[in-house]
């Protein structure tokens, strides 16, 4: 990201900028498919941009991975609360968001989930962790919604089929995961009053 001559930089915008890039690079590429040099010329910044921003590459995975959560939660948690108060409604939209999530052309599965595949014991590990629990909030609360008898463990009935469905859509060429997920979800949502 060359500057002009005489311009002010403002941190945050290069940040975002950075962020930005990085996450469809490292998307695309996966963490270790590509190194800090390639990474930093891909994007357009320098190796001292880079860290004076995110500290190493690992911090820039972490602010990316982060980044992904919260967009990933946030759009689960927008889509169920526009379908209205009916918790069928809401579960309904939550895994049709994730079918739209799965048709996109660049769709290569969870990036957190895939990381913490990658990097078993590590940070991402935790911030995998905490993605799920984020999810699994959603989920439990939809069926606290729907007076499920087992809330918690309804929800994580739910956050199975919510993960499965995105681990075949990426994994096993299965275009209509999210949909036969749906379907499992919203018997179990029935079964559990």
């Amino acid at each position: 990201m060359p500057v002009p001559k005489g311009a002010t930089l403002d941190p945050a915008s290069t940040r975002a900028a950075i962020l930005d890039a990085a996450t469809r690079l490292l998307y695309t590429r996966g963490l270790d498919g590509i190194g800090v040099t390639e990474l930093c010329t891909t994007i357009g910044v320098s190796k001292e941009t880079l860290y004076r921003h995110f500290g190493s590459k690992d911090g820039l995975v972490l602010a990316v991975l982060q980044a992904r959560s919260d967009r990933l939660v946030r759009w689960l948690d927008e889509a169920a609360a526009a379908a209205g108060e009916d918790a069928f409604d809401r579960l309904a939209a939550v895994f049709d968001t994730l079918g739209r999530w799965h048709a996109e052309p660049r769709f290569r599965g969870c990036a957190i989930l895939n990381a913490a595949t990658q990097h078993h014991d590590g940070a991402e590990r935790a911030l995998a962790a905490r993605h799920l629990d984020r999810r699994l909030d959603l989920l439990t609360g939809i069926a606290t919604r729907a007076g499920a008898t087992d809330p918690e463990a309804l929800g994580r009935q739910l956050l199975t089929l919510l993960v499965g469905a995105t681990v075949l859509a990426d994994h096993h060429a299965a275009p209509d995961a999210a949909e036969v997920a749906k379907h499992a979800a919203l018997t179990l949502l029935r079964a559990a009053r």
